[in-house]
């Protein structure tokens, strides 16, 4: 084989291996999404069923949903809660990479919930529900 034939080979097998790594670079990453509501209460002492008085921005602007990595070893994301309204209730949205997390919240005081810490798996285009309620201790 000449110089010119072996060069003329290499391009021909070099070529489509750099466009497949090349185009394999360019490929987004699939992702998925975690949301949920968050709901805190009560906000004031005494508070009765069916009393709707408004929440100050601050009761959310403290309290954050908190994604862990799935040992719970590092914060991957901390995510603000948006108030709908007046009300006690905000949505969070986070997105992603497929994988295994812990969700909590920041607790402030004598903040506690049920639903977390809880462990989640996020998967490519999907979205994962976790809907947090809140007990501020108030009584």
């Amino acid at each position: 084989m000449t110089n010119r034939g072996f060069v003329i080979a290499f391009l021909i097998t070099l070529i489509p291996t750099i466009l497949i790594v090349v185009s394999c670079q360019n490929e987004p990453q699939v992702i998925g999404t975690l949301e949920g509501t968050v709901n805190i209460g009560p906000i004031w002492p005494v508070e009765r069923p069916g009393e709707s008085r408004p929440v100050p921005p601050q009761v959310f602007e403290t309290r954050k949903v908190i994604v862990y990595s799935e040992s719970k070893t590092k914060i991957i994301k901390t995510v603000d809660l948006i108030q709908i309204g007046q009300s006690s209730k905000a949505n969070y949205s986070v997105r992603l990479i497929p994988g295994y997390y812990v969700v909590d919240v920041t607790h402030g005081g004598i903040d506690s919930s049920s639903e977390v810490p809880r462990k989640v798996e996020i998967r490519p285009g999907q979205t994962v529900v976790v809907d947090i309620d809140i007990d501020t201790g108030i009584r």
